[in-house]
């Protein structure tokens, strides 16, 4: 089964094809073919790349519509270079992922009419990913035709078991009649981190207690019990819970009640709040914690003040998960910061030596991928595992479409 993946976003999309011959893998396979439109790679222009297991091609186009762009994109999937395919008819199915399901979604669903006017309809909750992961779809439709089988996997299905003392805010019940709700983000993220995790540890994913930190640009935590979400960080939107590279996570709402008084418009908040605030915002340097680093090893002061602030927020909400589990087995580490900081996993992990858990400074120092880096006498485990959010998707694609 050929399985052509979309992962689309505001900014940018992440495409990949996938081949499964007999039984699904354990592990992710490498991809036959993957590629990124990044539209935002200055004015007027979109920049494509895309990598085969022989080939890497780069280019630069004008945009005049993302449509065409993303029908350029495909047609490299069987033209050209980075061909892997004779023909599109080769492909069996297309997954996509999409940000926002609502309460609508608990698991993936095959995409018809319906579920397309529900993604648009719960563009309301996601307004910079759901229309993007509906184009996607679109785009297969317009370019490959609609007999071809489209499959959505749902970010925020992993999260629809959190129970409702979790998931409902204390606001009048009115709200929570609208939908305003905790649904929580990187769905597909954490439980493929889950499942990982059991895998590495020889253990039945519903015997462990495990708390997922997905540490990318976007930032969220999940506390996991027998396979399921039972807490979360992200909130009704992605802004809530940690400090993230350019968006505030969780701040006292009365500060946002005041600043309206004081001439803020709904715009300005959204913007400073999702794109001007966290690592970004505090320390004026950058969102990516790489510089940040730099800066703090140049003596500034608020890059530090940054990371400090990066730290606490994230031990207060390990915390957090860990009294909703009342207990864990292991910590894992993901995304960009989660696998690559090796500071973030060790300030993290300080604060929890009275629960037992001891970090190997050795193995942590040693750009692990998908391994335990607690010592072995660690009372609790702490794994760094590289997050294959495409594969997730891919694999959900197979086991449905399987099944039909």
């Amino acid at each position: 089964m050929k399985i052509l993946v979309l992962n689309a976003g505001s900014s940018s999309q992440k495409s990949s094809l996938y081949s499964i011959d007999g039984e699904l893998p354990n592990q992710s396979p490498e991809p036959l073919w993957e590629a990124t439109i990044d539209w935002a790679h200055h004015p007027g222009f979109a920049e494509i790349k895309v990598k085969t297991a022989t080939t890497e091609v780069k280019e630069d186009i004008e945009v005049k519509s993302r449509l065409d762009i993303m029908a350029h994109l495909l047609s490299m999937l069987w033209q050209g270079k980075t061909a892997v395919l004779s023909h599109a008819s080769e492909i069996d199915v297309v997954g996509h992922r999409v940000v926002q399901g609502g309460q609508e979604y608990s698991e993936p669903v095959r995409i018809d009419q319906t579920v397309k006017e529900t993604i648009d309809r719960l563009s309301t909750l996601a307004p910079s990913h759901n229309p993007a992961n509906l184009e996607g779809i679109q785009a297969i439709e317009k370019f490959l035709g609609t007999e071809i089988p489209q499959i959505a996997v749902f970010d925020t299905a992993f999260h629809r078991q959190i129970p409702d003392a979790a998931a409902i805010y204390p606001v009048p019940y009115a709200w929570v009649e609208q939908g305003i709700r905790r649904y929580g983000f990187h769905g597909i993220s954490h439980q493929y981190c889950a499942h990982r995790a059991a895998q590495l540890l020889q253990r039945n994913l519903e015997d462990l207690r495990l708390i997922v930190c997905h540490l990318g640009n976007g930032c969220s935590l999940s506390a996991v019990a027998q396979g399921h979400s039972i807490d979360t960080t992200m909130g009704f939107t992605p802004l809530d819970g940690l400090m993230m590279g350019t968006r505030s996570g969780s701040v006292d709402p009365g500060v946002l009640i005041h600043l309206m008084r004081q001439g803020y418009s709904v715009d300005r908040l959204d913007r400073e709040l999702n794109k001007e605030s966290g690592l970004k915002g505090i320390s004026g340097v950058s969102a990516d914690l790489r510089q940040v680093m730099e800066a703090i090893e140049a003596g500034h002061a608020q890059a530090q003040l940054a990371l400090d602030i990066y730290v606490h927020r994230l031990r207060s909400y390990i915390a957090s998960m860990l009294a909703s589990l009342g207990g864990v087995d292991a910590l894992i580490f993901t995304a960009g910061v989660g696998e690559n900081s090796a500071i973030v996993r060790s300030l993290a992990c300080e604060s929890f030596q009275f629960l037992g858990l001891a970090l190997d400074s050795q193995k942590n120092e040693s750009r692990p991928i998908d391994q335990d880096i607690a010592t072995s006498d660690s009372k609790i485990r702490v794994l760094v595992i590289h997050t294959q959010e495409d594969w997730a998707i891919a694999a959900e694609c197979y086991r449905l479409q399987s099944k039909l």
